[in-house]
């Protein structure tokens, strides 16, 4: 296993850092000018020329790029041009209410994922079956803020039976914390549990005409014993890399849920930092989601090589 990480270090670094240049680039592509945004009312040019040169945009970009992952490498994640704070601080105030939700989000992607993935890998009748395809194909069609809205409409306007926006720590008021937390948490991880439960649904299917198969049917095992013990456990390297690579996407779609759902998590952090040229805070968003994506996946592969020796061996 460590052979296999030493493997993938090169790649891990290398996508870090091309990461780190599109998170750094992104935000000067917008027009508008932190100074400027900062400034009140009418300033005089000399005014906003000496705010640049304070906040260091009157380098080079490509100064300001080293200068800030020279500080990034020594823990300084820098500090918010407009709020005036660090920007560590302003991520940690924010960042337990967003995980908190994509971790609710990815427990229910696994969940529904893989129960609609193993019944759908299973011998269904023909109305099952229907079903099942039918509840994935609207899934994978519909965005994450869609299913959000669909689900104020159902259970937040028509049946008022859970709170549609704001929010309350799961550990500080479970009771009341979760009623906050299903909607947006469904919301997330619907789409995502589509994908899953396609893709375990095919390699279901595909193992199920392996010779192992025909071999326990003539030992006389059951259907059951089949699909659980044999059939669905070969298709969980298939739900490790799929749930992994949805992880990232759950991040991502947290900051939008947030906005739909009105949670005070990182998603509003952004938009305001979007709205106010906040290039320090924006960036390091930009980079920590695209950090966090980038373990998920290791993680994903890292338990896929423990289930297959074949991968971490090839």
């Amino acid at each position: 296993m460590l052979r296999f990480l030493i493997r993938k270090l090169p790649s891990v670094l290398g996508v870090t850092v091309v990461a780190s240049m599109i998170a750094f680039a992104l935000p000067r592509l917008a027009p508008g000018d932190p100074a400027v945004a900062l400034v009140e009312g009418d300033a005089s040019p000399e005014t906003i020329a000496a705010l640049r040169s304070e906040m260091g945009l009157d380098l080079p970009l490509w100064q300001q790029y080293l200068k800030w992952v020279g500080s990034l490498l020594h823990g300084d994640l820098g500090t918010s041009y407009i709020l005036n704070r660090p920007v560590g601080d302003l991520i940690l105030g924010r960042m337990d209410s967003t995980l908190e939700l994509t971790i609710a989000a990815t427990l229910l992607m696994v969940a529904v994922g893989m129960f609609f993935g193993v019944l759908g890998g299973s011998r269904l009748t023909p109305w099952a079956r229907a079903f099942v395809d039918s509840w994935n194909t609207f899934f994978l069609a519909v965005p994450a803020y869609l299913v959000g809205l669909i689900l104020i409409l159902v259970f937040g306007i028509y049946t008022r039976v859970l709170p549609v926006s704001g929010e309350m720590s799961v550990l500080q008021n479970p009771n009341f914390g979760l009623q906050y937390l299903l909607l947006p948490a469904l919301a997330l991880a619907l789409p995502g549990a589509a994908v899953v439960a396609r893709l375990v649904q095919t390699s279901m299917l595909t193992n199920r005409g392996e010779d192992y198969v025909d071999l326990a049917i003539s030992k006389g095992v059951s259907p059951r014993r089949i699909t659980v013990r044999h059939v669905a456990r070969n298709s969980l390297g298939t739900a490790a890399v799929v749930i992994g690579l949805r992880i990232g996407d759950l991040l991502a779609g947290a900051l939008i849920i947030e906005q739909v759902f009105a949670r005070n998590g990182l998603g509003s952090l952004a938009v305001n930092a979007v709205q106010s040229r906040d290039y320090l805070l924006l960036q390091v968003l930009i980079l920590l989601a695209v950090v966090i994506a980038i373990l998920a996946q290791l993680a994903s592969e890292i338990a896929l090589a423990a289930l297959d020796p074949r991968i971490r061996l090839g």
